[in-house]
């Protein structure tokens, strides 16, 4: 029967097998094949085109309310930017006060006459091993580790420390982003297993996209270099060879990182090349992944004072700046309490961002988001790896 088979082709077979088609000779069915009840082929197609007929009507529907309520979150958005550049003042006006609409109808059927390779693939993630294999190709470069957790986080705490940023900010952003006992390499998604997928390529403490790697280093690269030149000077022999060494391959990286103009949109663009996957390697280096992630924090918290808050970020205020970037993130902290508890957060995302974020959806006002990250803060500061990087603040 194998040999049979192997001389149809995959839907030639499909077909045979499901309509019954003559000139295919099977061995007799068993037991339980003769059970199993054939397939109607001309009621599946039927079946199917009525479901898909349903959803597509359904989705049409949907997208006449949900187009116009996303396309006046951009142009609001838009507008605030324009406003805080200009210092004017941010109100109610400012900002769509109705929840988005959400989808009710039926899933999307599944085409009977369809091949497993037919479906939609989920674009592929890229994971620490691909960070590592592309910096020893394009740079020469092999993160140097840390001996242990310890050593990461007092180096990661040192740097925070240095640049301005409190214990409760660093600790709670941290429990927030990779939970109480988050690795310096945890990848998010795979929190719980080393076997689970990858759904994005934040890395660290702070979890920093491959796109804030590759934009870290074209905007703020001088002052890396400057930091590593300064710790380059406190040491004598190997240890100082070996670091200048390092500094030499990061500002390759960083002469990398300018070859594409400072716009965001081209360092998304450079950082899925495998130039700026070698670049994000940096995060795993004891040395440099501190800097970049204490980098990214105090980007946020200057961007908050250039803006006029002049009180210190709460956790969770720089959490969200963080989470949702500083052009959103700074309505949310810079927005009275009254308003809080009336804006709806989908105010500060893109539409296919906001419809993946279980956590936005279910606490759909700035008010509910901000408790929310607090809340899970509150939960995990007193986790044994919280606690480490708590005792590692320079006193």
């Amino acid at each position: 029967m194998q040999r049979a088979l192997a001389s149809v082709p995959g839907r030639t077979l499909l077909l045979a097998l499901l309509l019954g088609a003559p000139g295919l000779a099977l061995a007799a069915p068993g037991p339980r094949l003769a059970q199993t009840a054939p397939v109607d082929m001309d009621a599946a197609l039927a079946q199917y085109q009525q479901q898909m007929a349903a959803y597509t009507a359904a989705r049409e529907a949907y997208e006449e309310v949900a187009g116009p309520y996303w396309a006046a979150i951009t142009e609001k958005r838009r507008l605030r930017v324009a406003k805080r550049r200009d210092r004017q003042p941010v109100d109610f006006d400012d900002y769509v006060l109705t929840q988005p609409p959400t989808y009710t109808g039926p899933k999307r059927p599944v085409d009977p006459l369809a091949r497993p390779e037919e479906a939609p693939q989920r674009a592929y993630v890229p994971v620490v091993a691909d960070f590592l294999e592309a910096a020893a190709t394009h740079y020469k470069f092999v993160p140097q580790r840390p001996r242990d957790e310890l050593e990461y986080k007092r180096a990661y705490a040192q740097a925070a420390a240095a640049a301005g940023l409190t214990r409760d900010q660093i600790v709670r952003v941290y429990v927030f982003e990779c939970g109480g006992n988050g690795k310096y390499d945890l990848q998010a998604g795979l929190e719980y297993r080393a076997d689970a997928r990858a759904i994005s390529s934040a890395l660290g403490y702070n979890q920093l996209l491959h796109i804030n790697s590759v934009s870290l280093l074209a905007e703020r690269g001088d002052g890396i270099l400057k930091s590593l030149h300064a710790k380059a000077a406190r040491l004598t022999g190997a240890d100082k060879t070996k670091l200048e060494h390092k500094i030499a391959i990061v500002k390759r990286m960083i002469t990398a990182s300018r070859t594409v103009p400072r716009q965001w949109s081209q360092h998304e663009k450079l950082a899925k090349t495998p130039q700026g996957y070698g670049m994000h390697a940096l995060v795993l280096d004891v040395d440099v992944g501190p800097l970049l992630q204490t980098q990214k924090l105090l980007d946020s918290v200057v961007f908050a004072q250039r803006h006029g808050m002049e009180r210190p970020l709460t956790a969770a205020e720089l959490e969200m700046m963080n989470l949702t970037g500083d052009g959103n993130g700074i309505d949310m902290v810079m927005m009275p309490a009254e308003m809080r508890t009336q804006v709806p957060t989908s105010n500060f995302f893109q539409r296919n961002g906001y419809e993946r974020n279980p956590v936005a959806i279910r606490n759909n006002t700035v008010a509910k988001l901000l408790a929310a990250t607090d809340a899970k803060m509150d939960r995990e500061t007193n986790a044994p790896g919280a606690k480490d990087l708590a005792a590692a603040y320079p006193r």
